[in-house]
């Protein structure tokens, strides 16, 4: 795979160290709120096929001391040049050796993605799981899902689109295992959607 050199590599934000505080708060208040939708508030250029709701989360996120998980979709020479540059982060090889993943199109969870082979954490480090950028088509055109759990005073109504069949009973098995799972912030356009795995679907 050939190097993209420097001069082709889209920028990332103007003020990294304001930028990304800001989205950090955004995020912390998308898992502490799930079901809430929030708009990341500075725009940023990234490669395709990532959103750039999902750009800011690995520009915010990760570093030299964590590694990113890719895709098939994005395993591709300019947006892993824009992660190393920009992130300094590790690839991972393997999904179960990822800090973060990121997954393009929700439904390949249910094909070949599943929820279990990412990073569980254990029940001594519960937070050595992998968090998913999963990306959706749209945050409110959906079938209706309740969300029950911390961060929601009864229940709340998501309407989260392209998610696969198989999801709700992924995602049950996922909340099953608390504390060790993976947590999921679904991202379209600048908009996220946390999903943590303290959250249960419920009817």
């Amino acid at each position: 795979m050939s190097a993209i050199p420097e001069s082709r590599l889209l920028p990332a934000w103007d003020d990294p160290v304001h930028d990304a505080q800001s989205t950090f708060r955004t995020v912390l208040k998308a898992l502490s709120e799930p079901g809430l939708i929030q708009t990341i508030a500075k725009d940023v250029e990234c490669p395709a096929p990532m959103f750039a709701s999902t750009a800011a989360l690995c520009l915010t996120l990760a570093d030299f001391e964590t590694s990113v998980w890719l895709d098939r979709d994005a395993d591709n020479a300019a947006l892993i040049a824009y992660l190393r540059f920009h992130c300094g982060c590790r690839l991972a090889g393997a999904m179960a050796e990822a800090g973060f993943a990121v997954v393009t199109d929700a439904r390949q969870l249910g094909a070949g993605y599943a929820l279990e082979k990412f990073a569980q954490g254990t029940m001594e480090y519960p937070d050595r799981s992998t968090t998913l950028f999963v990306q959706v088509p749209g945050l409110d055109d959906g079938p209706t899902r309740y969300l029950s759990g911390p961060g929601i005073a009864h229940r709340h109504a998501v309407n989260v689109s392209g998610l696969p069949e198989c999801f709700d009973a992924m995602w049950q098995k996922n909340t099953a295992g608390f504390p060790m799972g993976v947590d999921l912030v679904f991202c379209h356009g600048p908009r996220i959607l946390g999903l943590p795995r303290t959250t249960a679907i419920v009817a």
